[in-house]
């Protein structure tokens, strides 16, 4: 039997990244990263004081007050969380589905992964009744239940929890005694900023949760690795940064000085990169809106994208159709759609879902045109749907949802 990364213990398994923007990095970014490019002293492990600052702002004016000593920077988000399971004690939990790149984390540390279902309107967080039943089921086992994962602004479901769901979750974590970890990457991404209400855990429990943020979410390519994370203003706070310092120092996950450079201009926000991104996330969210109408024209199901570059779908009741094209599982899904899709579609077992449920992430980058020029028109274009290459992208999309008809 096929396994995946998410079954047992079993070995780290390929997974897909987050999906990328699709559209030329803004030149003021390339200006401060070449003007950088010459420097070889490199930033200190976490995050030289500039970087850190940058970051204490970002989060300040979202209104979560920090300093800058309770802030760290690392090469990547990978490596920021492996470093963070790994400065806490503990089982970790998380929901089902989550991100790609949480359960490996936990898994080279040799860490259990429990993945916790959540609530039917929503993904990004746990129900909390069942987070509740799993915590007593791990303990029952064996288990030391001591970390929680979650996203406010979800990949891969592209939904925001309600904050009465979120408090519900946190409330349910913390009263067992379970450290939250709020992975807050695709907060600056929302369809409708005025009307969707994002609310970070570390806004209700200040001095129980570490919110992480990868700036590939809506400040810098990723290939440009950089991500910060904010601790709690405690102690104990304190100890569990200096904790994953010293992971990060051991693993050399260290920000290259370039980057650094590049990444304290994104966290300062100024109004060029600022339009620059609500551009690009109203662009993503037209794309997105037109993908969940014609999937769900065409028969599948999916929630209604709220956040990112990304639409997860539910192909369970074109289930016989798919059969007869050799379709049992999501794996096989994940090889269909690609390959009629022309672009990596991956099954829902990547993130943590049962692999026999038909479902697959589909990302709006591969809809935005073929070539820079393209991709530069239809982030400028006042109706980028209009665009022949769009609607052609669309297009080429529904014939092959109508195959499953």
């Amino acid at each position: 039997m096929r396994r995946t990364e998410t079954e047992g213990h079993g070995p780290v398994r390929y997974g897909p990244p987050a999906p990328e923007p699709g559209l030329p990095v803004p030149a003021e970014l390339s200006e401060v990263l070449a003007a950088a490019a010459g420097r070889a002293e490199g930033e200190p492990p976490g995050g030289g004081p500039l970087l850190r600052e940058a970051a204490s702002g970002y989060w300040s004016r979202r209104g979560l007050h920090t300093r800058a000593d309770q802030v760290v920077a690392a090469a990547g988000p990978q490596p920021l969380l492996f470093a963070l399971i790994g400065a806490h004690d503990g089982d970790v939990l998380m929901p089902r589905p989550c991100p790609a790149w949480w359960t490996p984390q936990a898994r080279l540390l040799g860490r259990p992964a429990y993945h916790v279902p959540t609530p039917a309107e929503c993904g990004g967080v746990p129900d909390p009744y069942a987070l509740l039943e799993t915590v007593r089921r791990v303990r029952a086992e064996g288990g030391r239940p001591g970390l929680l994962l979650l996203s406010v602004a979800d990949d891969p479901t592209a939904t925001v929890p309600p904050p009465e769901t979120v408090h519900e979750a946190c409330e349910a974590a913390i009263g067992e005694g379970l450290h939250i970890i709020s992975d807050e990457t695709w907060r600056d991404t929302l369809h409708r900023p005025a009307g969707t209400v994002l609310l970070s855990p570390a806004e209700m429990c200040p001095d129980d949760v570490t919110v992480v943020t990868d700036l590939a979410g809506g400040f810098l390519p990723s290939s440009w690795p950089v991500a910060v994370a904010r601790f709690p203003a405690t102690a104990r706070g304190a100890a569990h940064r200096a904790r994953t310092l010293d992971v990060l120092t051991a693993i050399g996950a260290l920000v290259a000085e370039p980057l650094a450079a590049a990444a304290t201009r994104a966290l300062d926000e100024p109004a060029p990169l600022t339009a620059h991104r609500e551009h690009a996330v109203a662009l993503h969210a037209a794309v997105a809106g037109a993908l969940h109408r014609a999937v769900l024209a065409r028969g599948a199901l999916s929630r209604p994208p709220q956040v990112g570059r990304h639409l997860y779908v539910d192909l369970g009741p074109l289930r016989p159709r798919l059969a007869e094209n050799g379709v049992a599982d999501s794996m096989e899904l994940e090889e269909y759609l690609t390959a009629r899709l022309g672009a990596p579609a991956p099954g829902g077992h990547r993130f943590g879902d049962e692999l026999g449920a038909l479902r697959a992430r589909l990302a709006t980058a591969p809809l935005l045109g073929e070539t820079p020029q393209q991709r530069q028109e239809s982030l400028t274009s006042p109706a980028p749907l209009e665009l022949p290459h769009v609607a052609a992208a669309l297009n080429m999309l529904e014939r092959a949802f109508d195959e499953l008809r």
